[in-house]
């Protein structure tokens, strides 16, 4: 149920591109990170890893755009296993964690695009995603943190 809502979320967040405000390749909300942060603090790593690998396949397969599906795994990947380690600090917030999903969820994204295009030219946009993913990351921490609240945690 899990990876159709995620899979669900990032359709709709296709529906409304950022890159319209914003003319960054590759900029989203990120609303399937938070089925990924959910899973992680409500289930277990290894069953967060398996939503998102079959979000990721699922999503590209039904985009019709296979290609996309390095960047949609490494970003995820990236970010899964960065907010894994995180949330085990004590201290850190949902807020924090996001934060730093968001941001290596970018810089795998870019790091994608440097090895299929064997090019550095995709760090250029490194910087602006990172300043973005103050935002989205926080947002989608926000969100976490009230869904986290509000839904039991043994259903």
């Amino acid at each position: 149920m899990l990876t159709a809502l995620a899979l669900a979320l990032s359709v709709c967040e296709g529906l409304f591109p950022l890159t319209v405000l914003f003319p960054l390749p590759g900029l989203r909300l990120g609303l399937a990170n938070l089925v990924t942060v959910y899973a992680l603090c409500r289930l277990s790593g290894r069953e967060a890893l398996a939503i998102l690998v079959a979000r990721c396949f699922l999503g590209n397969l039904l985009g019709g755009n296979l290609t996309a599906l390095a960047f949609s795994l490494t970003g995820g990947l990236l970010a899964l296993g960065v907010m894994a380690l995180l949330l085990r600090l004590p201290g850190l917030s949902l807020y924090g964690v996001s934060i730093a999903g968001a941001a290596a969820h970018n810089t795998g994204q870019v790091l994608a695009a440097m090895v299929v295009l064997d090019a550095r030219a995709p760090l250029v946009y490194l910087p602006p995603l990172l300043l973005c993913s103050l935002v989205t990351g926080g947002a989608t921490g926000g969100v976490a943190g009230l869904l986290l609240r509000r839904l039991p945690e043994k259903a």
